[in-house]
């Protein structure tokens, strides 16, 4: 099911944006998060500088500090903190009890999230602030944590939302399919037909994909057409031509050349008028119980060829017997025109199988199928290649199922199943 296909269109489309989700969810976090540690930093940084202030002013009144504030010597601060005032020392040029405000964000172990002040006081003697930024700390976490629930909840919503949006275009690229598939298996009135308002790439293809089959069908009716003609025009003459060499002496071997290249082509000619009524759609079966393995003998005995036939439980089955002898007559002949000895023909059931010992088939014809006026490969022989084409036919009308396939040992096989499997559509 395209449901569950993890290829399909609707699951591409809902990770593409998925991930642009996650794409914008993750800027804008970096943002947010960002600036929130700035103003975390700035805010713990004006919180120490005012108790730092005031530690000095009570230090300068009073020549102590207050229990919450270290004095320490430069040898105590922590390495940042007194290179900060040493670089401060420095830029101001002056004594260090003149020095400024140096501070200090310690965020490594063991004293986590700290904010750090200190200020010269005399030689040697700094007044040192710590203000606790763990608060800061964990509201930023928080922020972290929200964002990244919101981004997944948004996610939850977003990939049903993007699977079921692109619905309709499944649907239309489903139609789409179908129909393509119903015009290659020879229903070419099919067509995808308008998509209401919608004015896309996949109407383009489907206009574009229904202007094909029109053009096709015209192209296929055209041929017919003019097989039907040709055909019916050279029948008239032929039959003439036919006569006129039944009058021929029989014991003359130029006229037993004509009367064999008439019969030839008179074979040829019916051949195209039945393609032509096949094409149409016109043939119609008259389906009778036939025994199966009796029918198959008594037309192999009628080729008159030196063939070989072997039946084993078959069945009485509901078909039309004409058809059913034109595809084997049209598949032994053609077994012996382009095989080899021996020719076996063996019923089993409801299926027919007609092999060769020959070079068997080429692979043009085991991969697209008969084609008319094409043999395939100049080892089988010569031929128009219609004999196959109306075994196809004929197969079709009945229902059946006709295949082609060369045998592991050598050999053409050809399987008439006059009940092929059903296939769930």
């Amino acid at each position: 099911m395209d449901l569950l296909n993890p290829r399909a269109l609707r699951w591409k489309i809902a990770a593409l944006a998925a991930a642009a989700c996650c794409a914008v969810a993750a800027v804008v976090g970096f943002l947010v998060h960002d600036a929130t540690r700035e103003r975390g930093q700035r805010v713990g940084t004006e919180r120490t500088l005012t108790r730092l202030v005031a530690a000095e002013r009570e230090y300068d009144r009073t020549g102590r500090a207050s229990a919450d504030i270290d004095v320490r010597s430069r040898d105590e601060l922590p390495e940042p903190l007194a290179r900060e005032l040493a670089g401060f020392a420095e830029k101001e040029a002056g004594p260090p009890d003149t020095g400024g405000y140096a501070t200090w964000y310690d965020a490594d172990p063991p004293n986590w999230f700290w904010m750090w002040g200190a200020v010269a006081v005399a030689d040697d003697r700094f007044l040192v602030v710590r203000h606790d930024m763990s608060t800061e700390v964990r509201s930023l976490q928080l922020l972290d944590r929200s964002i990244v629930k919101s981004v997944l909840a948004a996610l939850l919503f977003v990939v049903p939302l993007a699977a079921l949006a692109t619905e309709p275009i499944n649907r239309r690229l489903r139609h789409g399919a179908r129909t393509a598939r119903r015009i290659a298996d020879g229903d070419l009135d099919a067509r995808i037909g308008p998509a209401g308002r919608a004015r896309d790439e996949v109407t383009e293809m489907a206009a574009a994909v229904d202007d094909m089959a029109a053009a096709l069908q015209r192209k296929l009716e055209n041929e017919r057409r003019f097989t039907a003609d040709v055909a019916h025009e050279l029948r008239t003459p032929l039959m003439g031509l036919v006569t006129a060499a039944g009058l021929l002496p029989e014991d003359d071997e130029a006229a037993g050349l004509v009367r064999d290249r008439l019969w030839a082509l008179n074979a040829l000619v019916e051949d195209l008028l039945e393609i032509s009524r096949l094409d149409a759609g016109a043939e119609r079966a008259r389906l009778d119980p036939v025994p199966l393995g009796e029918l198959v003998a008594d037309v192999v005995r009628r080729t008159g060829t030196d063939t070989r036939v072997g039946a084993a439980d078959t069945e009485v089955v509901e078909t039309d017997p004409r058809r059913v002898e034109r595809i084997v007559v049209n598949l032994v002949s053609n077994a012996h025109r382009h095989g080899a000895a021996p020719v076996d023909v063996t019923v089993t059931g409801a299926r027919i199988t007609v092999r060769d010992h020959g070079p068997g088939f080429p692979p043009d014809l085991l991969e697209r199928g008969p084609q008319r006026f094409r043999t395939g490969a100049g080892e089988r022989g010569r031929g128009h290649g219609l004999g196959l084409t109306v075994a196809q036919g004929q197969s079709e009308v009945l229902g059946a199922r006709l295949t082609f396939a060369n045998a592991p040992d050598g050999g053409a096989v050809a399987t008439l199943d006059l009940a092929p499997p059903s296939h769930p559509a």
